[in-house]
């Protein structure tokens, strides 16, 4: 059996590369993987203290994560497709629609 220390380690590392992801790049598509990221190294950290502590909670939260994590997937990706209607890039530098 795999101690529950493996697991919020490899949770922590996941959710480091996911900040590092969305601090570091300029590309929107990669921001939302980058929050994506975040969000599943939660969802790893929900389902080890759940097994852990023998409860179904945890487990339960991870499926209101993962309908929050798909809304927020499919809400950026309309923004997105919007703003790349009016200008042709996805770099967050080269957005500047709400200047006045």
């Amino acid at each position: 059996m795999v101690p529950l220390n493996w697991y919020i380690v490899l949770s922590a590392i996941v959710f480091s590369i996911g900040v590092f992801g969305f601090l570091s790049r300029r590309n929107l598509i990669i921001i939302f993987m980058s929050i994506e990221l975040m969000l599943n190294s939660v969802n790893i950290s929900l389902v080890a203290f759940s097994h852990y502590l023998q409860s179904m909670r945890g487990q339960m939260l991870v499926f209101f994560v993962i309908t929050v994590a798909a809304a927020e997937a499919a809400i950026g990706l309309a923004i997105l497709i919007a703003f790349y209607r009016n200008k042709p890039t996805v770099k967050v530098d080269e957005i500047n629609l709400l200047k006045g």
